[in-house]
């Protein structure tokens, strides 16, 4: 099992909408996910500054694989359409990413 973490900023002016898109999420979006072994997946919100942090488990053997089928499902390019301009992405971010992913640096098992 791999632990990734992520981190993006979220426009204010978007908040109440992306709340409400996440209480809600697709459920084919959810089964992408699924199907390509992520697990255990939060986001969480830090308010005033408006960053979001995610993190989700990795169960597969091949991520790179797992994850261009995630790019590749029409549904989830749909719902990144919808949620993408909604995001602030890091000026700091590698090239490439959109979440900036984050180090660990302590996991207490």
């Amino acid at each position: 099992m791999q632990r990734m973490a992520h981190v993006i900023g979220l426009k204010p002016e978007h908040r109440a909408e992306y709340l409400r898109l996440h209480a809600e999420v697709w459920p084919q979006v959810l089964q992408r996910l699924r199907e390509s072994h992520i697990t255990n997946y939060s986001i969480f919100l830090r308010e005033p500054e408006m960053l979001m942090f995610s993190y989700w488990e990795y169960l597969g053997t091949d991520f790179e694989a797992d994850a261009a089928a995630i790019a590749e499902d029409p549904v989830t390019q749909e719902w990144w359409k919808i949620c993408g301009p909604m995001q602030a992405p890091l000026q700091s971010r590698a090239e490439g990413e959109w979440w900036a992913e984050l180090q660990e640096v302590f996991h207490l098992p």
